[in-house]
């Protein structure tokens, strides 16, 4: 069986690179087919994936596609459509917005796409940052419409469906009318094996942010509640909203930026909790690594975070996108004064690599 694997781009590293990683573990010998990559910005990250066969499309050399885009997505079906697979049986494509499931295939393959989430600029959701411009914005007016019918349409061509979360599924019933399995994705940051000693636990001293520093993130809730009760809060994670928050951050904040696996899993070992802010997640890989690491999660009662969190044993919810509202739980939290140590990492295993590689191996073998 002669398997392709397609994704969107790499150009950081996040859930869905996480989930391409485990793919092809799966299937070492797959090519990767993806729109563009950007080393430079990878960083360090792109060691992962220098040892790959990959192949991008005829356009992911000119440095304007990778540098504008989002502003150029109007030449999705080109990159896509230009791709030639007909020598595989199987395709997997790992899809969000920028619809990697667009890639033709013919009759006697099987093409299985794993949705991380309709595009979010497309069906009003949050993104990454709030415009401001009324050019783009009126750009998006006249381009979004057009790549609404081309996201329906090629999602009428997948074959067969696989969602990140229940909250993923529910959103391609609603915009393709299409039904789709449900497979969370992997979530396991590398072989740690969790362990605390008493003291540690009595030792937690701060509370913990990781993510993109982007609108939808909504970061700058958790360093409002933390200014406002004068907590320790460290912020993991890069991005467009950066030098805000640094702006907006009191001295109990710091922002440490990217770190290795091995740094972050000593950070969660020490931390309280996670805050978790993100509006609308579609499945949100950050509070199951929380949990895995023993440690529970203070988020925001929205999208498939709901699935993930259990109110009392792994955590607690939010309801409100509101300083005020986080800052009163983060008082319950503080209150309640349990180990929540070992309901968190029994319920994250739940969610590990193991889990979705049998699952996905299972899928497969059943489609084609």
């Amino acid at each position: 069986m002669k398997v392709a694997l397609v994704h969107d781009y790499l150009r950081e590293y996040g859930g869905a690179e996480r989930v391409v990683e485990v793919l092809h573990e799966m299937y070492p010998q797959a090519p990767l087919y993806t729109a563009f990559v950007d080393w430079g910005n990878l960083g360090e990250m792109g060691e992962r994936f220098k040892s790959w066969d990959i192949r991008v499309s005829p356009v992911g050399n000119i440095w304007c596609m990778r540098k504008f885009h989002s502003p150029l997505r109007f030449l999705t079906p080109l990159v896509w459509e230009s791709l030639d697979l007909s020598g595989f049986d199987v395709v997997i494509s790992s899809s969000g917005w920028f619809i990697s499931r667009g890639v033709i295939t013919h009759p006697g393959q099987v093409h299985i796409s794993y949705i991380h989430h309709p595009p979010r600029n497309l069906y009003g959701y949050a993104t990454g940052s709030t415009q401001k411009n009324s050019l783009i914005r009126a750009y998006a007016g006249v381009i979004n419409p057009f790549l609404r019918i081309y996201d329906y349409s090629v999602m009428q061509r997948v074959d067969y469906i696989i969602a990140n979360s229940q909250e993923t599924k529910r959103r391609i019933q609603k915009f393709y009318r299409r039904e789709a399995e449900v497979i969370y994705p992997p979530v396991t940051i590398s072989n740690f094996k969790f362990q605390i000693s008493n003291s540690q636990i009595k030792n937690k001293s701060y509370f913990l942010s990781v993510g993109r520093l982007t609108y939808a993130k909504r970061v700058d809730l958790a360093i409002g509640a933390c200014n406002l009760l004068k907590l320790p809060l460290k912020i993991i994670g890069t991005g467009k909203e950066e030098k805000y928050l640094r702006s907006i951050a009191g001295p109990t904040i710091e922002l440490l930026g990217n770190v290795s696996d091995n740094v972050l899993q000593g950070l969660y070992t020490r931390a309280k909790a996670l805050i978790f802010c993100a509006l609308e997640e579609d499945f949100g890989m950050v509070p199951v690594e929380a949990m895995q690491n023993g440690i529970p999660v203070i988020a925001l009662k929205q999208g498939g975070v709901m699935e993930t969190v259990i109110t009392g044993k792994t955590g607690l919810f939010f309801e409100k996108p509101e300083t005020e509202a986080l800052a009163q739980v983060l008082k319950q939290f503080l209150a309640l004064k349990r180990d929540w140590t070992l309901d968190c990492t029994k319920w994250g295993q739940v969610f590990n690599k193991e889990v979705f590689i049998k699952k996905m191996s299972e899928f497969v073998f059943k489609v084609i």
